[in-house]
């Protein structure tokens, strides 16, 4: 097994040599390979850091081990040492490419009929709240609504450098407990929200044959199914290939639903390869926080006890009301912790 010091000499000539191919001008002749050196050259930057300070305060033990007018000092950088070996480890493990990605989110009514329909618009709106609260920009890409006010489907795209890395935690199944405002005998209801996250792959990431699309135009409708549109602007892409469908109606213009319907379908596709990539070595990565599978319950909100748990780090806050103003930051930081914590035990 490599030692510490060889690991931070192969980070460094990893870097450096990386630099050195984006230097080449020929390389920017491949868009995808640009774009890949690119990120990877990102996701080294934390690495040569800590590797670096790791160095010179190695350096700095050693000599306050052997200087005795620096003997006092060898304890606190013995702590520093050790803090640094344990970030080092962290940069060294593998980080989810699409971390920095932007992403498209689908919330969609689970089961509970009208009262589902009402707690995923519920649900879209504290995550759209979140995202701004994070300075993240968003997009509504459609939506769908249902005859009882609620939502059917939710899509929206949110925007900056870190995205994915925070709302991948928002993925699943998200669980309500209370009373439905229909409901005369004051019983507690549950219902559902699924939400799916999905990094927003480029052009480049996903190549897309036009043979490999039937693409239909028809009338937009409204919920009732009343036509709201008086030309055949809503579009439904099928990629022929894996089945998935999507559709968009929300613009007027065919061409711009036409656009965000692939942009949707690129999204779904990455994540597809994500999903079957990781399956393959889903037994190297312990750094995982639950199973990531969208079925999975991951929260319940209780309104009668004003409760949020998130079941995947057994974490509760009674703050309804701020939860659902978008103010999240507290669980994904219990679960990036979590991530961290698990990721260290594995390089360890």
């Amino acid at each position: 097994m490599a030692t510490l010091a060889q690991l931070v000499d192969e980070i460094e000539r990893s870097h450096a040599d990386v630099q050195e191919r984006l230097s080449d001008p020929a390389v920017y002749a491949d868009r995808r390979e640009a774009a890949e050196l690119g990120r990877r050259l990102k996701e080294l930057e934390p690495a040569v850091k800590a590797a670096r300070e790791w160095r010179r305060a190695s350096a700095d033990l050693v000599e306050a081990k052997e200087d005795p007018e620096l003997a006092s000092l060898a304890g606190e950088l013995g702590t520093e040492v050790e803090r640094l070996e344990n970030e080092l480890r962290l940069a060294l493990v593998e980080r989810d490419p699409a971390d920095t990605k932007d992403v498209i989110v689908e919330v969609r009514q689970g089961v509970g009929g009208d009262e589902a329909a009402l707690w995923a618009g519920e649900v879209a709106r504290m995550l759209q709240r979140y995202a701004e609260r994070r300075g993240f920009r968003t997009e509504t890409l459609s939506t769908s609504e249902s005859d009882g006010g609620g939502v059917k489907e939710a899509v929206f795209a949110v925007k900056g450098d870190g995205a994915f890395s925070v709302f991948k935690w928002e993925g699943g199944t998200h669980r309500v407990q209370r009373v439905p405002a229909t409901e005369s005998q004051g019983r507690i209801h549950t219902s559902t929200a699924t939400v799916a996250v999905m990094p927003e792959a480029e052009e480049v990431e996903v190549a897309i044959e036009d043979k490999d699309l039937k693409i239909d135009v028809y009338r937009s409708t409204g919920p009732g199914g009343q036509s709201v549109n008086t030309t055949d602007s809503a579009v439904r892409i099928t990629h022929l290939p894996t089945g998935i469908v999507v559709s968009m109606q929300d613009e007027k213009s065919q061409l711009q639903n036409k656009q965000k319907a692939m942009r949707v379908l690129r999204a779904r596709l990455y994540e597809a390869e994500r999903e079957r990539q990781q399956a393959e070595v889903a037994a190297a990565r312990r750094s995982q926080v639950g199973t990531g599978e969208r079925a999975e319950k991951v929260r319940t909100y209780n309104f009668p006890e004003n409760r949020l748990t998130d079941h995947r780090v057994k974490h509760t806050v009674h703050r309804l009301d701020q939860i659902l103003d978008g103010d999240l930051e507290e669980f994904t930081d219990a679960l990036q912790a979590e991530e961290r914590r698990r990721a260290l035990e594995a390089a360890v």
